[in-house]
């Protein structure tokens, strides 16, 4: 008696007539899947390397074209600033008068900082009525404020030669900017040394107060208060002072005394000791002032001194 069990066709073994089994096509058709999709994959990646290759040559074009720019860039620009800085001495006076009984100097420095160009000036013109001597700041740092500094100084020369009062040139001035030169603003120190009478008119327009140095060395701030030029505001009356011969008179820009971190009023306080403890001659105390404010400018710099001896 036959005590096999009969197979059925799928599990008949195949190498029996050659045919595969059920499981074999699947594997083989999940093999041949497999291939397609290597295949595929292997087309992929030598697309992506391909394109890899065409980027990297294209990055490699655009970073020289980059730098070829920026090397233009910065070469213009260069030859911009140095054109600015020039631009902005020819608006500054080339010299200082002569005035009898009375010694100036004066000291400009530009910022520290290559990318400033600033509004600072100074000015000092004889007029009918005596001696002006001016130290101004215009807002902003760029071409543009030289610009308009080069306007409000020359106009100060124009103004002051019709032999106005100082508080009367400021209104001037305001209302020049505000009809020429809508939403800027400027700060302007104006002393007018009266000619024969030892009095010294000040009127100030949102400027750091001028410093006097008696002949005894005992140096004060003197404060007269006015708003900034280009607000239209009215300015009050400038102040009389009466100075002895052998004082001395400083003006400066901010870019002196404002650094980061530190009060102002520390500052000032520390120009008013260094200026007392200065040389007399201008010259000599312009050099003072600036060594001992020895860091670099991050502003521009205006440093202004007199010395109003034989008034």
């Amino acid at each position: 008696m036959n005590h096999h069990k009969s197979l059925s066709a799928e599990e008949a073994d195949p190498s029996a007539d050659g045919v595969p089994s059920a499981r074999e096509r699947e594997l083989l058709a999940a093999l041949q899947d497999a291939r397609a999709r290597c295949r595929e994959s292997e087309r992929g990646l030598a697309e992506l390397r391909e394109k890899h290759r065409e980027a990297t040559a294209r990055y490699s074009v655009l970073s020289a074209e980059l730098e070829e720019t920026n090397r233009g860039v910065v070469a213009l620009y260069s030859e911009e600033h140095q054109f600015a800085l020039t631009l902005q001495r020819t608006f500054l006076p080339a010299t200082l008068p002569d005035w009898p009984g009375v010694d100036l100097a004066v000291r400009y420095l530009p910022a520290a900082t290559e990318n400033e160009i600033g509004g600072d000036f100074y000015e000092a013109v004889a007029t009918p009525d005596g001696l002006l001597m001016a130290v101004g700041d215009v807002a902003g740092h760029n071409l543009q404020a030289a610009m308009v500094m080069g306007e409000l100084r020359h106009a100060l020369r124009a103004y002051a030669n019709e032999g106005h009062p100082a508080d009367v040139l400021l209104e001037r001035l305001d209302a020049l900017m505000g009809r020429h030169r809508p939403g800027w603003t400027a700060t302007l120190c104006i002393a007018l040394l009266e000619s024969g009478t030892g009095l010294l008119h000040l009127a100030n327009a949102g400027h750091l107060p001028p410093l006097l140095i008696g002949p005894d060395g005992r140096a004060r701030y003197v404060h007269e208060h006015g708003p900034l030029l280009g607000l239209g505001l009215p300015q009050p009356p400038a102040g009389r002072h009466e100075i002895a011969p052998g004082s001395r008179l400083v003006m400066v820009t901010d870019g002196l005394v404002e650094r980061r971190g530190v009060d102002l009023d520390r500052s000032l306080e520390r120009l008013r000791l260094t200026a007392a403890a200065g040389p007399a001659e201008p010259e000599a105390l312009c050099d003072h002032l600036l060594d001992g404010f020895g860091a670099p400018q991050e502003d521009d710099t205006v440093v202004f001194a007199a010395r109003l001896g034989g008034i």
